[in-house]
């Protein structure tokens, strides 16, 4: 097959293309070439989580590669085919776990059988997608589309430290992939916090907890300290979860050395309530990640799709322009005025539409 050529710094410019290329050509069976790798960063190239990312993906595809090495910012991509099994894989530093499963999950609910995976690293990273979020929000919605799978934490992970650890299973979708229109996230059904501080006083976390339900009028069970042990830390993690008829959002302040609890809590509450007053389905992290594996459900399915969203970050943009070179199908995103609830609601929001090209 004809290389795909990618400039690395087009667009948001960061690793989540690089994630994106290695995903898209594992499924699809088509090579690439990126230049540029995240040469608009401080630290240019490929880190070790990118790294880490590169090489479990050619691990589970038998991949050719030229290029996979610290600092470099170009990298030649050619898989094979994506083997279904037991794998294990491990960042030996706070390097996001969760990231990795992203760049395999999609590869891995199209392959012939079932996959475990257990992996190592950082599951809840400022930079990324916590583990919670994963279980709670991404997969129900790959649930939908037809492939199912399992989710355990078996041991928090923070930056700098790392050491955490999940189990994950990944159970191909047998008739297919089935797209489904998402413009509604329908009634509220509950919400909660949790603060998850393991080796912080647990003073810490029940100010972070007390802040938020007095900015939100939450109160009682809806605020749980975590159960967490000592050796998962130090970290400190403010989530809060909403989950209506359709779907769940999960949000996440990270608490770090010199920032107050209550700002925290202040911060995690106003994403709270900018989500809250807006009807759009999906909020802007949940908008980016939910289009790769929708693409790949038009993609197969011939069947167009759509889903409206509060945002659409340069992140999101930059993962539509990767996707469209791997697979026929074309983004069209336009505004739309979402019914709003609050003062202080997103604003104008988005609907994206998927159609085979």
């Amino acid at each position: 097959m004809k290389m795909i050529e990618i400039d690395g710094s087009a667009g948001e410019g960061g690793g989540q293309m690089l994630r994106s290329a290695l995903a898209l050509s594992m499924c699809t069976g088509q090579p690439f070439a990126m230049q540029r790798i995240r040469a608009g960063r401080a630290k240019p190239g490929l880190m070790r989580q990118h790294l880490a990312c590169v090489n479990a993906a050619a691990e589970i595809c038998g991949a050719q590669m030229q290029g996979a090495q610290m600092n470099s910012q170009v990298l030649q991509f050619t898989p094979g085919p994506v083997r279904a099994g037991e794998y294990r894989f491990v960042i030996a530093s706070a390097g996001s776990c969760t990231l990795l499963l992203q760049t395999l999950w999609p590869a891995l609910m199209l392959a012939d059988g079932e996959s475990r995976l257990t992996l190592g690293g950082g599951t809840h990273n400022p930079a990324a997608p916590p583990f919670h979020f994963l279980e709670r929000s991404y997969a129900p919605l790959l649930h939908r589309l037809g492939a199912r799978s399992e989710l355990r934490l078996r041991r928090l992970g923070f930056y700098p430290a790392g050491g955490g650890e999940m189990d994950v299973t990944i159970t191909p979708a047998t008739n297919g992939l089935a797209p489904f229109d998402i413009t509604e996230r329908g009634a509220p059904v509950a919400s909660h916090a949790e603060c998850f501080a393991p080796a912080l006083p647990r003073a810490v976390a029940q100010r972070e907890l007390d802040h938020l339900g007095q900015a939100l009028g939450w109160s009682g069970e809806q605020l749980q300290v975590a159960a967490v042990r000592q050796n998962e830390g130090p970290g400190n993690a403010l989530l809060a979860t909403l989950a209506y008829e359709r779907l769940s959002e999960v949000f996440t302040q990270f608490g770090m050395k010199g920032i107050s609890a209550e700002k925290v809590a202040h911060d995690l509450a106003r994403e709270v309530r900018r989500h809250q007053g807006s009807r759009a389905a999906l909020g802007p992290y949940l908008a980016d990640q939910w289009a790769l594996p929708l693409a790949l459900a038009v993609w197969r399915s011939g069947r167009g799709a759509c889903y409206t969203c509060t945002e659409l970050t340069p992140h999101a943009r930059s993962n539509f322009e990767v996707i469209e070179r791997f697979v026929p199908v074309r983004f069209v995103p336009e505004r739309f005025m979402p019914v709003r609830f609050a003062t202080d609601a997103a604003g104008d929001g988005w609907r994206v539409s998927l159609s085979p090209a």
